[in-house]
């Protein structure tokens, strides 16, 4: 096997990592940049207003993007990893 084959899935694989975690990161910031604006706004000073909104936001973006990132990772590994496998 050659090292420039290696090197690129690796770095296919941490580039999907980033754009499958992008969207619950994306969300979680978000919810929790609203969520600390109405705390400075209205000077409630309570942890789990933080905590249960963005778990439950990032939940549901989970939920409603796991088609594509299931289908990315199928695409991946049959593009990428079982050629690898199959080729020795």
């Amino acid at each position: 096997m050659n090292e420039a084959v290696l090197f690129d899935a690796l770095r296919e694989a941490l580039w999907i990592s980033v754009k499958m975690s992008l969207p619950l990161l994306g969300v979680g910031l978000v919810v929790g940049l609203v969520i600390g604006l109405f705390q400075a706004l209205t000077s409630i000073q309570e942890q789990t207003l933080t905590f249960a909104p963005k778990v439950g936001a990032m939940i549901l973006v989970f939920w409603v993007s796991m088609s594509f990132m299931t289908s990315t990772l199928l695409t991946f590994f049959n593009g990428s990893i079982l050629p690898l496998i199959a080729g020795g």
